[in-house]
């Protein structure tokens, strides 16, 4: 169910800044874990990559989203908390790789604040 759109739009919170942060932060690890299995060319890690791609482009359109208090913002941010989560269960398939690491944790960070977020007024 969608929220309507205040008349008014009240000042952005520190949580909605943090989230937005977080949403960007985790964007930006993702493209560049995708960019760097693209040049290792490892076609074992086209999972990985379906869940990278995912992941980038659901939190860069939940973070513009929140940016412009888009009325579906609590929606979308729930719907990037499960992309963030399928993409560090992802990352996590291969514990060994330190780059996935990294990405795992920017995602399953993301994901506490979205839901977070999910759950509060825009």
């Amino acid at each position: 169910m969608t929220q309507q759109q205040p008349a008014t739009v009240e000042p952005m919170s520190q949580d909605m800044r943090d989230c937005i942060d977080a949403c960007m932060a985790c964007h930006g690890v993702c493209e560049e874990t995708m960019s760097s299995c693209l040049r290792q060319g490892d076609r074992a890690r086209m999972p990985i990559m379906r869940a990278l791609m995912d992941c980038s482009e659901t939190t860069r359109m939940c973070a513009d989203m929140m940016m412009r208090r888009s009325p579906l913002a609590n929606e979308m941010c729930m719907m990037c908390a499960q992309a963030c989560d399928m993409c560090a269960e992802a990352c996590m398939s291969v514990p060994d790789d330190e780059r996935l690491a990294r990405c795992a944790e920017s995602c399953r960070r993301c994901s506490e604040m979205c839901r977070a977020m999910a759950g509060a007024t825009m």
